[in-house]
């Protein structure tokens, strides 16, 4: 949890990979592939559910079994890396320019967690001169909404958090939802923070357009051949204190939930607008024949 925010924790998991290699002293080519292979598997480990994670550390070790030399591997790493940081961030700022003509003069927009994507299209919209009123839930139990508001009030967007719990009575008073994404299955569902689909269901009881905002490296190619995303639990001391509530009392601490497609108006990409049942057709295209190889 020191890094937070899909896009940030693939855009690290690249960059350590590409430390690794620079800092690679000696040894053989099958030494570096072994180390590489090593590495990999602990960043993979460390967010099972984060697909921008698999995707960013794939990228980056692409053409390593293809070196014919240790120095073509270790520089095949270092470009991969410094290439997928690049079109990742890049990937942000077009994201922040499309999903901000969504936004009209007055809207009150609302978010969840903190996501550098939905917040992107939020401070540009703001940028433009749009006066608009953001909610930002308080997302816990770790609190991401902390790091939203100070955040847009940094950038001087007019920001109210609220608590999880009152994202039904507030939806009332919201015009468009903007979320982030940290998993999108092949067809379409979105994975991300727990209370995400809360945010969807209200939305849609009160007919306000729930948009999501996603690089599409964030799509899981995995799920084309039926694997299920692995929702992540985490250890209860992050919802309550030691001695606090009896050991017979289980808790139930899930980090991500799913939304189902058509909850969603629109997945807000790199690439443009797409609708949920479009994501299948972007992902066979992005990952090409090399993908049913595997």
């Amino acid at each position: 949890m020191t890094i937070r925010g899909a896009g940030k924790i693939a855009r690290a998991g690249a960059t350590a990979l590409g430390d690794m290699a620079r800092n690679h002293s000696g040894g053989t080519l099958e030494d570096f592939r072994g180390e590489l292979s090593a590495a990999s598997k602990v960043i993979l480990d460390s967010r099972p559910t984060a697909v921008s994670l698999w995707n960013g550390v794939h990228a980056t070790v692409k053409g390593v079994d293809e070196a014919k030399t240790l120095d073509d591997a270790v520089q095949t790493v270092i470009s991969n890396s410094e290439d997928f940081v690049r079109r990742s961030l890049g990937a942000v700022e077009t994201i922040a320019r499309i999903g901000a003509k969504r936004i009209s003069d007055g809207d009150t927009i609302m978010t969840h967690c903190n996501s550098s994507a939905a917040l992107g299209v939020i401070k540009e919209a703001h940028r433009q001169g749009k006066d608009i009123k953001v909610f930002a839930t308080e997302s816990r139990p770790w609190r991401q909404g902390i790091l939203t508001v100070n955040d847009l009030a940094k950038a001087g967007v007019d920001v109210t958090m609220i608590i999880d719990s009152a994202v039904r009575t507030v939806m009332r008073r919201t015009d468009k939802v903007f979320v982030g994404a940290d998993t999108i299955t092949s067809h379409g569902a979105l994975i991300n923070k727990v209370g995400t689909s809360q945010l969807a269901l209200a939305a849609n009881e009160a007919r306000v357009q729930f948009y999501v905002c996603s690089e599409t490296y964030k799509f899981s190619p995995m799920t084309l051949f039926g694997d299920m995303v692995t929702i992540e639990e985490r250890d209860i001391s992050e919802v309550v204190r030691p001695g606090e509530i009896p050991d017979s009392v289980k808790v139930f601490n899930p980090v991500f939930d799913s939304t189902p497609a058509k909850y969603i108006d629109a997945i807000i990409t790199e690439l443009g607008m797409i609708s949920p049942g479009s994501v299948y057709d972007i992902m066979v295209r992005q990952f090409g024949d090399s993908l049913f190889k595997e």
